[in-house]
C-alpha cells in the first residue's frame, strides 16, 4: 500500500507505537532507496524533519512514533495516514491523525489501520471500541448508565 500510494503521488504519515517497527520500515525504505523523514523521541531537530516533509515534493513518507508525533506537528501535505499498530487509547491515535487535519489542508485525508487477525492489536481495537462507547454513555447518560452496569461490565472495565 505504501509503494502504491507513493507512485500515485500521495504523501504519507506512518505512525507506530514501536520505534523498532519504524526502524524495520526505515531499513526497507533505505534498501529501496526511498527518501523519508523520521521522528521519534530521540530526534534532535524535529522542525527540520517537518520542514523537509512539508516542503520537498519528492519526499513522500514520514515515519513517526505515536508518542513523539502526537502533539505539536502541522503536516498538511499528507493525505494518507497509516497506523501500523493501534494504541490502547483511541485519543492518542486521533491526535496523530489530526497532524494532517490542520488549517491549510487542501486534500481529503485517508486513514488506514493495519490490524492482523487473532493478535493483541485486534484485542486493542476491541478495547478502543469499548472505551469509546463507555465515554459516550457516561457523557450522555451518566446516572442511568452507571446503574445499568452488570458485574461482567465492571469486571471488563477493570481487567
Amino acid at each position: 500500500m505504501l509503494e502504491t500510494a507513493m507512485v500515485e503521488g500521495h504523501k504519507i504519515l506512518v505512525f507506530s507505537q514501536f520505534v523498532k517497527h519504524l526502524n524495520l520500515l526505515s531499513e526497507h525504505l533505505k534498501n529501496k532507496k526511498i527518501d523519508f523523514a523520521y521522528l521519534d523521541g530521540s530526534t534532535k531537530n524535529r522542525q527540520r524533519e517537518v520542514e523537509r516533509f512539508q516542503e520537498q515534493d519528492t519526499l513522500k513518507v514520514f515515519l513517526i512514533s505515536l508518542k513523539a508525533g502526537g502533539l505539536g506537528l502541522n503536516l498538511t501535505k499528507a493525505d494518507y495516514v497509516f497506523i501500523l499498530d493501534p494504541w490502547w487509547n483511541p485519543a492518542i491515535e486521533a491526535q496523530a491523525v489530526d497532524r494532517a487535519h490542520r488549517i491549510g489542508q487542501e486534500n481529503r485525508v485517508f486513514t488506514y489501520k493495519f490490524i492482523s487477525r487473532n493478535t493483541v492489536e485486534e484485542k486493542i481495537l476491541a478495547l478502543q471500541t469499548k472505551k469509546r462507547k463507555l465515554a459516550a454513555d457516561l457523557i450522555t447518560t451518566e446516572e442511568s448508565f452507571v446503574k445499568s452496569l452488570s458485574k461482567d461490565d465492571i469486571r471488563s472495565l477493570l481487567t
